[in-house]
């Protein structure tokens, strides 16, 4: 008799909740006769063979680590940083360690416990793969404040580069729509048309170039473009899903961008071609208007030939 796939595993693993069951499905972690299946509505049978990873609990609380630090601003209340690509911000499942929490505990050991525990100072995020500038709370004044601009949008300006594929067309335009979950794959974002946030996001294309290939190959009208992106909310993967929106993924984006595409770029991306080169602020305590630059990563120039 068919069941779902999460109420079969409630039976199979009394010690666990049915949510916590189905994070672990939705995370991956959950296979059915071998396959990982996503869904924890999919149907399974009672023959069927299911193997469960269990991650290892996180710590209560992430510990400090010697990890370096590209440090562009930093006084009593806050901490502006580069953030390289590849770096998590925060600790999480198969995540426990290395990331940029546990860096800035060791560079500023009285952080811990401002702004929650498990997250200390953690105002925003950018995505593992994305690099760029990083505003830090220091202090609980400081947090409290910068929480209130970059929940209300006031006060706060974030200037993103992407390059992507192909030419947007009108080469500046006005994104605006709903942004929830995908329906189908819940590690990812969708535009929606309801159960969704506003996402707001304004581009203007900077340069245009010929797609780097190997040599000897050659791809008529192949392009990749440099994008500026001014996002006037701040939802979860907003400029990869929206630059996807337009027919132009952002280059290296493994989730929403062209993976045929990246393969024929050389030398091949091995991250997702988004950076946070510009965080425009009030200070938390002075109000004094700041703004902070990070210049574009190497890999970006290599791709547009700047020297």
């Amino acid at each position: 008799m068919s069941e779902r796939l999460d109420i079969r595993l409630t039976a199979l693993y009394p010690d666990f909740s049915r949510s916590r069951l189905k994070g672990l499905i939705e995370a991956g972690l959950v296979k059915v006769n071998g396959e990982v299946v996503l869904k924890p509505g999919e149907k399974v049978e009672e023959t069927d063979a299911f193997d469960v990873t269990i991650p290892p609990p996180v710590p209560a609380e992430p510990e400090p680590e010697d990890i370096p630090l590209d440090i562009l601003f930093e006084d009593d209340d806050i901490l502006v940083l580069d953030k390289p690509a590849g770096l998590v911000v925060h600790p999480a499942p198969g995540h426990n360690t290395g990331t940029l929490v546990n860096a800035i505990l060791h560079h500023c050991p009285n952080l811990k416990g401002i702004g929650g525990v498990a997250r200390p100072g953690i105002v925003h995020r950018l995505d593992q793969d994305t690099s760029g500038v990083m505003v830090i709370a220091k202090s609980q004044v400081a947090m409290n404040a910068l929480a209130k601009d970059f929940s209300s949008h006031n006060n706060i300006r974030k200037i993103y580069c992407a390059i992507v594929h192909g030419v947007p067309n009108p080469a500046e335009g006005h994104i605006e729509n709903l942004i929830g979950r995908h329906k189908c794959n819940r590690k990812k974002m969708a535009i929606v048309t309801e159960n969704g946030k506003i996402a707001i996001t304004d581009y203007r294309t900077l340069s245009t170039h010929p797609k780097p290939v190997p040599e000897n190959v050659w791809e008529p009208g192949s392009m990749i473009s440099l994008v500026e992106c001014n996002i006037l909310t701040g939802r979860t993967h907003q400029i990869r899903v929206h630059m996807a929106s337009i027919g132009c993924p952002i280059v290296g984006d493994t989730a929403y961008g062209r993976k045929s595409a990246d393969k024929t770029i050389f030398p091949a991306p091995d991250r997702q071609m988004l950076h946070a080169q510009r965080l425009e602020l009030r200070h938390p305590t002075t109000r004094k208007p700041m703004t902070f630059e990070a210049p574009l990563p190497e890999c970006f120039n290599r791709y547009l030939e700047i020297p």
